[in-house]
């Protein structure tokens, strides 16, 4: 029986002999490297981390002891390590087991993570609640030296001084967040990594110590009072001991040894500590440590060779890639900013062509909106580059920066709507509601890929404000005969002229609704197909003419309810008093489950047939 296999439970890796460690290690990295090689997942961050989590459940106890991993996303030897081997078959498919941190799977779970950056707040309310209560649990945080690139971090970090009693920060330091770190703090795990001062000076010390023969033994195990005080000397700024911090390391990730003996020691202490650790991502897979930015998140792929099985096609990302190279080519005053997802959001061909007016700001997505506001302010036309999920963290930038003043920064949404396997953290199902709030913002959604490059076009020469929401995925081909009205300001797009029943969809659910034409022609009923392209503001003339010969108009966006285009049609309409029924075909206001695409539209109600089935529905109440 492997080391592997005797794991069957919470506590189970403290019955692990020492000398088994490096051999347990190699049996986790291979598991995780054939399981996530069938369903898809992030590999990198977990291989690089597998020592790390062994280390923090051999000497803590959850669920007892509380580990909050930021973010989450390497947190799969921690479910290995609490007896959820079985559900790495499920791994991030509909029903399964989730790739985060999930209260509901397991208590050692103990805060549900997707974001980063949240996790010292997180672990600071749950150190005072500890206090509060009289409770005597050790609480630690696992957070990348990408996420403390976040705002959020350095204001808990601000405030984690004040701690009374043992509250442990474990710095994951690999250079990494999904791509290349950037700024001053990595700028600052750079320079405690390789301090060339300090690391001369103690192993100086370490050599010289050695040739003493009687006592140098005894010294060396008692050098570390020592190097405190030489680090005091040659690093003398120490960022984290100057907010009141107690700092220890670097600490090599990938030591067994080292890393228990540090934790250990800062389990004793009686105030707060940050233990740096430095390791590798992608450790024990060489073509994850060679790519780790394609392999922090991957579909299934060939173990054997590193290429992933499922056929490329083209997304809505690629046409962002392709597009901001045509407005980079046309204007030099366009400039392209993401909040550390270059590769995520297709902005990698624009760094290479046009470096100097890209700008990659670091896990900040406030600073990102607030930035290119500046760069407007100055002159420029600014691109910001985000994911839904991520945007909603800049919502007061957005308002008091950037719309208030009415700036030309435009706004290109990736992953709005559904993203699947990610899961409720990751789904897009709120920005078209919350942007709807904002005064003088424009929204807009493509139905395919050469819309999106009209929309880019027209943001180009835009005034003001804007966004293009587009979802996760592959674009839907598009018919090169097709005629296709011109864009003009808050104007839809009729793509089939009917009577009785009209669909207006909005962005990629215009393709289900095509779909659904032919099911409600054998139903009777030939109805009208109308594009919306532009959500904020919607086409309230096309309504009023709607209205004069369709009975019912039925509204398809890929958003939750609330704010959303149904819920404003709807309200319209009333307010005109015009003569037809609304039918709103948003989903309820919810966090829905990962799972694929096939799955949440038919749990949503968005597949063609459904979108028939509960227009006939609809009509029918209508006519009883």
């Amino acid at each position: 029986m492997s080391i592997l296999e005797q794991i069957e439970k919470t506590g189970d890796i403290k019955n692990v002999a020492p000398q088994d460690y490096e051999a347990l290690a190699a049996e986790i990295r291979r598991f995780l490297i054939t399981k996530v090689s069938r369903t898809g997942g992030h590999l990198a961050s977990n291989l690089g981390t597998v020592e790390l989590t062994m280390a923090l459940h051999t000497v803590f106890d959850p669920p007892h002891d509380k580990l909050i991993f930021d973010v989450g996303h390497q947190s799969y030897t921690h479910k290995l390590l609490t007896g959820r081997k079985d559900g790495f078959d499920t791994l991030r498919t509909y029903g399964g087991m989730s790739g985060f941190p999930k209260s509901a799977e397991s208590d050692c779970d103990v805060f549900d993570t997707g974001h980063s950056s949240t996790s010292i707040s997180a672990g600071l309310g749950l150190a005072q609640a500890r206090a509060l209560s009289g409770e005597d649990y050790a609480v630690v945080c696992v957070i990348g030296d990408g996420s403390m690139t976040g705002g959020l971090a350095f204001e808990a970090l601000n405030n984690a001084g004040q701690v009374k009693g043992n509250f442990i920060i474990v710095i994951n330091d690999n250079d990494k967040s999904i791509g290349d770190n950037v700024g001053g703090m990595s700028s600052t795990f750079q320079n405690l990594r390789t301090a060339p001062r300090y690391n001369r000076m103690k192993q100086k010390v370490k050599r010289s110590l050695d040739k003493i023969p009687t006592v140098g033994g005894v010294m060396v195990r008692h050098i570390g009072r020592a190097k405190e005080a030489v680090k005091q000397i040659l690093l003398p700024n120490m960022y984290f001991e100057s907010m009141g911090l107690t700092y220890l390391g670097p600490i090599d990730g990938h030591d067994m040894k080292a890393l228990i003996h540090t934790l250990r020691n800062a389990r004793r202490l009686d105030r707060p500590v940050v233990v740096h650790v430095v390791t590798q991502k992608g450790k024990g897979y060489s073509f994850a440590e060679q790519d780790p930015e394609r392999f922090h998140g991957i579909g299934p792929f060939d173990v054997q060779t590193g290429r992933c099985l499922e056929p490329k096609k083209r997304t809505y990302t690629d046409e962002i890639a392709d597009g901001m190279l045509r407005l980079g080519a046309a204007s030099h005053k366009v400039c392209a900013i993401t909040a550390a997802m270059a590769y995520g959001t297709g902005l990698i061909p624009f760094q290479k062509a046009f470096p100097d007016r890209f700008f990659d700001v670091g896990i900040a997505e406030q600073h990102a909106v607030a930035f290119a506001a500046g760069l407007a302010k100055g002159g420029y036309k600014p691109y910001v580059c985000i994911y839904s999920t991520f945007l909603q963290r800049a919502y007061d930038q957005i308002v008091h920066d950037a719309a208030l003043q009415k700036l030309p920064v435009t706004f290109l949404i990736d992953r709005a709507g559904l993203v699947g396997s990610d899961g409720p953290t990751h789904h897009g199902m709120q920005d078209a509601g919350f942007l709807q709030t904002v005064p003088g913002l424009t929204l807009l959604a493509p139905r395919d890929g050469t819309e999106l490059q009209a929309m880019l076009d027209y943001s180009l020469t835009f005034d003001g404000p804007l966004a293009i929401r587009y979802p996760r995925g592959e674009v839907p081909e598009a018919a090169a005969e097709e005629e296709r009205a011109p864009l003009a300001y808050g104007k839809a797009e009729i793509l089939q002229q009917g009577s009785s029943v009209a669909i207006l969809a909005a962005g990629h659910l215009v393709e289900n609704a095509r779909k659904a034409l032919p099911l409600l022609e054998q139903a009777g009923i030939h109805a009208t197909l109308v594009n919306a392209r532009f959500l904020k503001p919607f086409d309230t003339e096309l309504l009023r003419r709607l209205s004069a010969d369709h009975e019912l108009i039925a509204v398809l966006e890929e958003n939750n309810r609330s704010g959303g285009l149904g819920e404003h049609v709807a309200d319209f309409c009333e307010q005109e008093l015009l003569p037809c029924r609304v039918l709103d075909l948003s989903p309820d206001d919810a966090f829905y489950p990962q799972g694929d695409m096939a799955h949440l539209y038919r749990d949503l109600g968005w597949l063609p047939e459904q979108i028939c089935e509960r227009i006939l529905r609809q009509r029918e109440r209508g006519n009883a």
